[in-house]
């Protein structure tokens, strides 16, 4: 539960009487028109037209107009109406007591009541007039001067991220808000400093306009264990700290990306949301926490209560709070954390799934950053030093499309085969590393062994073979209509939201040199991801891909795509996969525990006038006696230290092991 929030707002709150006429209208038909004022909260005319001489003397314009106000304000009074109920008193000619039924909306739910209306019959301004006594029951019953009204908010319990064997990705655990109250802060500077932010931040969340005097403003949320910088803060005036619910991540850099973080609900946040949100809520910033908030967050309920000067109180309203529900991912977090390590903080991003049923397991970016450093109040300077780390910890690569280089290869034989056009047999005459086809340039690492078939291009990867015969035998419409088959251009079908792989930048290849270059996933081709593992589907599944899944309460085995490949053909390119790591070049993929088939990719990514160009890394495999998981990982940069795509597949090997070994 959050502190409750005193709103200092006493009984010296004005109601209004009724406009004068020249004919001196009944109380009945000048309390009416008063009810008009009323359910408007006409708070400035009610004051000075109807108000008696008692309440002006009483409450005075300031107290019934501004109080009045604040007070609706606070308890986000709508929906006002006010029925007068038939009255069976008589009325003598001075005073007058008439029934009124109250209701209306508050932050804390429905308020209804009845209330006799006192009269009086008085001149003012030289003409004589009905004028309502007011008091500040009519705003809340039983509400007196020297009372206050005090709002609590129930803040709801937040739905935990759970693993596929439920063990939790984020949860929720026992911590220290710490906050200023709003008026009473004095040492802004001090109190900067032991927060490590800036003066200018806490002045700003201090001056967010759903700030009011007396309230409780949070800053910053610690662990419960982090006791000498609480025993600091607790020495600054105007300081408060209080028990609070600390969001935790047991996983940390390894799903920082995928599972993201929660902070303290922001004034355009809480203006923006569709669903109500209470000042310092907190919210998701970032991935799933974001993407699933709604659903985590729940619905905070509050209470409203009359405080009495002895400190007894009148409940006015209260709606219970509706905790957040439990979300249980596919990801297998166990392996989720051995892919990070095997990755060892290296840009890149990685991708796992079940090609049995589409589930995903594994689905992260490198480097990661720890959330609970923004969950508790990251500060300027820390988040400075990582958003200007050179290795872009903060940047979410699984989300992103890059060029897969010659993981496309084993695809644009896919195509080839299933549209008719490519011959597995016919082998090319191909000498040296380059060659000039129709006037582009073309280029090999290694030279491939004859005959230069489908096969052995494959397993050396030889791009002048892919390139002469996408050209010669496939065609540019039958590619790229085989590579819309396989669900390029068009928007992934997953929970979390990913960018689409394109073709190209307007979906088109507009020359042969571009279809030449797309055929080994150069070019404008960018390729996401889990679309990558998934798209490797087709040679374990004959054909079909899955729609990728990350919630366990999706049904699985849902076709994305189907007969992109006949069985024959996927049990071909199987082989070829195989023998990549087993009868090519040697790879470190090539290990005992595991017979990992797969495909190597490397991809330049040169500017304008560079001779060579960074470099990344593919690597897509699975274990070939089980085929139970499909692991695609990308490494930038992997020129550095003549690693290259080699490199990558020793990763993917390791994975694929840490799985065996379960």
């Amino acid at each position: 539960m959050k502190p409750t929030i005193p709103l200092l707002l006493s009984t010296t709150l004005g109601l209004v009487v009724l406009t004068g006429c020249q004919d001196a209208p009944t109380a009945e038909e000048r309390l009416d028109a008063y009810i008009k004022l009323w359910e408007k909260q006409d708070y400035d005319k009610m004051y000075a037209e109807y108000a008696s001489e008692q309440t002006k003397s009483t409450y005075g314009k300031k107290e019934f107009i501004e109080r009045t106000k604040k007070l609706a304000a606070s308890l986000d009074i709508e929906e006002l109406s006010v029925k007068r109920l038939k009255s069976t008193e008589n009325e003598d000619s001075k005073k007058a007591s008439l029934p009124v039924e109250i209701s209306f909306e508050t932050l804390a739910g429905a308020v209804s009541y009845d209330k006799q209306v006192p009269l009086t019959f008085e001149k003012q301004r030289d003409s004589e007039n009905w004028y309502i006594d007011w008091d500040s029951s009519f705003v809340l019953k039983g509400f007196k001067k020297d009372d206050r009204v005090q709002l609590t908010t129930l803040e709801a319990k937040r739905g935990d991220l759970l693993d596929s064997e439920k063990r939790p990705l984020a949860t929720t655990d026992t911590g220290a808000q710490v906050g200023a109250i709003a008026g009473q802060l004095k040492d802004v500077s001090t109190l900067a400093k032991l927060l490590d932010r800036t003066v200018s931040s806490i002045e700003d969340a201090l001056d967010a306009s759903w700030v009011k005097d007396g309230q409780f403003v949070p800053l910053k949320t610690y662990a419960a264990d982090a006791k000498s910088q609480l025993t600091r803060l607790e020495q600054v005036d105007g300081v408060s700290i209080k028990e609070t619910e600390v969001r935790t991540y047991p996983f940390g850099k390894a799903t920082s990306h995928l599972i993201g973080y929660t902070g303290s609900a922001t004034a355009d946040e809480i203006k923006q949301s569709k669903q109500t949100i209470q000042a310092g809520e907190q919210v998701g910033k970032r991935g799933l926490e974001q993407v699933l908030d709604e659903t985590l967050r729940g619905t905070a309920g509050a209470r409203i209560e009359i405080i009495k000067p002895d400190d007894t109180t009148i409940d006015v309203a209260e709606t219970e709070a509706k905790d957040g529900q439990d979300i249980q991912l596919t990801i297998d977090g166990t392996l989720q954390q051995q892919t990070y390590k095997t990755m060892k903080d290296d840009p890149g991003t990685a991708a796992a799934i079940d090609p049995r049923t589409g589930e995903t397991r594994v689905l992260l970016s490198s480097p990661g950053f720890d959330p609970a450093e923004f969950t508790t109040g990251i500060s300027q300077a820390r988040l400075d030093a990582l958003t200007k780390n050179p290795d872009q910890p903060l940047l979410n690569r699984f989300t992103s499309a890059f060029a897969p280089g010659s993981t496309q290869k084993p695809l644009t034989a896919a195509v080839g085969l299933k549209s008719k056009t490519l011959d597995p047999e016919k082998d090319y005459t191909i000498d040296g590393l380059k060659t000039k086809i129709d006037g582009f340039n073309v280029t090999r690492i290694h030279e491939t062994p004859d005959p230069v078939n489908l096969h052995n291009a494959l397993v050396y990867s030889d791009n002048i073979y892919f390139a002469k015969s996408t050209l010669e035998q496939i065609g540019t419409e039958a590619f790229t209509s085989g590579l819309e088959a396989l669900g390029y251009g068009e928007k992934i079908p997953f929970t979390y939201p990913m960018r689409a792989s394109q073709i190209s930048n307007d979906g088109s290849i507009a020359s042969d040199g571009q279809l030449m270059d797309t055929s080994y996933g150069q070019g404008q081709m960018l390729t996401n991801i889990l679309h990558l593992a998934s798209m490797y589907e087709i040679f374990l599944t004959d054909g079909i891909i899955y729609r990728p899944t990350l919630l366990t309460e999706e049904t699985t085995k849902q076709v994305w795509k189907k007969d992109v490949l006949d069985a024959k053909d996927a049990a071909m390119i199987r082989d070829d996969l195989y023998d990549v790591v087993h009868a090519g070049y040697p790879l470190p993929a090539d290990i005992p525990e595991v017979k990992v088939a797969g495909k190597t990719g490397t991809a330049e990514l040169k500017k304008a006038g560079e001779e060579n160009g960074q470099e990344n890394g593919f690597f897509v495999g699975y274990d070939d006696d089980k085929k139970d998981l499909l692991v695609a990982i990308m490494i930038e940069s992997v020129e550095q230290e003549d690693r290259g795509s080699p490199y990558v597949s020793g990763l993917v090997a390791d994975v694929l092991k840490s799985h065996a070994e379960k």
